[in-house]
């Protein structure tokens, strides 16, 4: 038998077992995060809905969660991707936000952007170019 043969066979069934190790501890962080899902906690389930868990069933493996006000919804368990983590608000945000009107102009501080220097700008090209046939002010063909 050939030595090249033993030796691909050998790395497919090497890198068989890496990937089969890694989805099985994949597999199994997953079932530990949905063993602690707990009411209170923002979740989106496999299909791309948020929302907040309301209650658990440990029983039937059944998480109701609210997605908005009012609305309840029931899923299995297995149904929960991920935890959805609260954005973090940042202090250094809110003071770079205030700033004042000349900030926000660029090169000329003494003129400021007011809601009069609104350009119209056609849907268009239609208006910007002559067709043939059209007749100027003066009556004379455009062409």
């Amino acid at each position: 038998m050939d030595f090249s043969l033993i030796l691909i066979l050998a790395l497919a069934a090497g890198a068989m077992f890496l990937m089969t190790n890694r989805s099985r501890k994949a597999q199994k962080e997953a079932a530990a995060f949905r063993t602690n899902l707990a009411p209170g906690q923002e979740v989106m389930t496999g299909s791309g809905l948020f929302g907040t868990i309301v209650d658990v069933d440990e029983e039937k493996d059944i998480i109701t969660i609210e997605s908005t006000p009012g609305t309840q919804t029931r899923w299995l368990r297995a149904a929960i991707a991920k935890l959805v983590e609260p954005p973090v608000e940042e202090e250094g945000i809110d003071e770079q936000a205030e700033g004042t009107e000349e900030d926000a102009v660029y090169g000329d501080a003494e003129r400021i952007s007011t809601t009069d220097d609104v350009l119209d700008v056609p849907d268009d090209l239609s208006g910007l170019t002559d067709k043939p046939g059209d007749k100027r002010d003066d009556g004379t063909d455009s062409k």
